[in-house]
């Protein structure tokens, strides 16, 4: 519990981050490389002991394979939600210091209708959350065998979260994580707060169709019954 508060923690402070203290000066790619590093650098330091998920709709996906206890997926999701929440508070005390810096009504939030840079529309905007919430989900379901990432698979991980940000950014802000957008909203209020219902539905209904379909294409005869396994 404490590696997935300090790792949603981390990565909401410095994906989220990105967009709100630089994006004038890395753009798009730059924001998106942000989140990519980021869940990168905390699957080698936290993936031995937690798997790293720091995503609610990740240990959604897992449980549903089959991988976590619910009580064990309650616990990450409660240490999840509220390291979403503390990251955004670090990062609202960082930018509050700098001049001239908006922090109400956007602050890295993520949207839809007027608040998306494409104006996409509520429908548009569910839709998408869940296909880019599902190749996260469905490439983290495929490339790991428990809970715990090892080896060389954080790269397709974090590859697939920075891929995500790229096509997601202009149409919602990219949330596929319930924690990420649950923290700024806190902190932007308004439409942030109104429109947060959509980006907690729309990634568990991704990660449950990933992993659905992760049981069609990687077939495994011999798993256990969900009661039956552990974290370990």
């Amino acid at each position: 519990m404490a590696a997935e508060f300090l790792g949603t923690l981390l990565l909401v402070f410095f994906g989220v981050g990105a967009a709100v203290l630089a994006a004038e000066y890395v753009g798009t790619l730059g924001i998106a490389l942000s989140f990519g590093f980021v869940l990168l650098a905390l699957v080698y330091a936290i993936g031995p002991i937690s798997g790293s998920h720091v995503n609610p709709a990740v240990t959604f996906g897992m449980f549903l394979a089959g991988r976590l206890d619910l009580d064990v997926a309650i616990k990450y999701w409660v240490a999840q939600l509220v390291g979403g929440i503390a990251g955004a508070a670090l990062l609202f005390l960082v930018a509050k210091q700098v001049p001239g810096l908006e922090t109400s009504g956007s602050f890295g939030s993520n949207g839809f209708g007027d608040r998306s840079a494409v104006h996409i529309n509520t429908g548009g905007a569910f839709v998408a959350e869940i296909i880019l919430t599902f190749l996260l989900v469905y490439t983290w379901l495929a490339v790991t065998h428990r809970v715990a990432v090892v080896g060389f698979d954080g790269l397709p991980i974090g590859i697939a979260l920075a891929v995500v940000h790229l096509v997601g950014i202009p149409l919602t802000g990219t949330s596929v994580n319930p924690a990420r957008s649950l923290g700024p909203a806190v902190f932007a209020g308004g439409a942030a707060l109104t429109q947060l219902w959509l980006f907690i539905v729309a990634p568990l209904v991704g990660a449950a169709a990933a992993a659905y379909v992760h049981v069609l294409t990687h077939p495994q005869p011999n798993r256990r019954p969900r009661r039956e396994m552990k974290v370990g």
